[in-house]
């Protein structure tokens, strides 16, 4: 078709609905946890380091990001294109959350779930996993947005602005992963999203029978209010 042609921009129109459409398909796939995944042995801190290295571009020049890698030779068994994927939607969550600047901040951590955590916060399985927490310093949500946050189509955009698919779709994903992910927020003060990924084995962690950390003495912010997703 000749770019003078007056049927372009109707085709153009069309392919890229079309292309919205597919997005939109994956993005449900996603959260319906039917999208084909390709888990393999990561090293967590590596995925996390590599995805920084192109997150100022996502978050823009008034957000300073810090990176935080508590230990070498955390594995777990993840398709890291899927985990870019989360990170990519937080980090533009953050961003949207921050207008006026703030500062982006993601640790990774090895941890180990055990029955005192569990009985606690009313979730997960025992064992060993890679925790990552990204934290802003944005406007926080109040309690009635914490608990829609990972609803399909759930936003707090203006019309036109946004799928609300972005956190479900987190959501989705490390469902998928057999992990967990909660959120701790408070207005004007900011919100932090903690993962928990299964380590791939024992012999994977570095050093993690030296350093294991219990859960039993550890308390989140007493300020703070917390969704739990199953």
């Amino acid at each position: 078709m000749k770019e003078d042609d007056p049927q372009r921009e109707n085709l153009n129109n069309v392919l890229a609905a079309a292309g919205r459409a597919a997005d939109l398909t994956r993005s449900l796939l996603t959260f319906s946890r039917k999208q084909i995944i390709d888990p393999q042995p990561i090293n967590i801190n590596q995925a996390v380091n590599t995805f920084g290295k192109i997150l100022q571009r996502i978050i823009g020049e008034d957000i300073e990001c810090k990176t935080s890698f508590n230990q070498e030779g955390m594995y777990v068994n993840a398709d890291v294109g899927q985990i870019e994927q989360v990170l990519m939607n937080l980090a533009a969550n953050a961003r949207d959350a921050m207008p006026q600047g703030g500062i982006l901040s993601i640790e990774t951590e090895p941890v180990v779930m055990c029955k005192d955590f569990i009985k606690i916060h009313g979730y997960g399985k025992p064992g060993e996993y890679a925790l990552i927490s990204i934290t802003d310093t944005g406007m926080g949500m109040d309690e009635s947005t914490r608990a829609k946050i990972f609803d399909p189509f759930f936003t707090t955009k203006e019309v036109g602005k946004g799928t609300g698919l972005g956190l479900s779709i987190v959501y989705g994903i490390i469902k998928q992963h057999n992990g967990f992910i909660n959120v701790y927020s408070e207005q004007d003060v900011g919100t932090t999203f903690t993962i928990y990924l299964p380590a791939s084995g024992t012999l994977a962690w570095i050093g993690l029978m030296r350093r294991k950390r219990s859960w039993k003495g550890v308390r989140k912010p007493s300020s703070w209010s917390m969704t739990i997703s199953h």
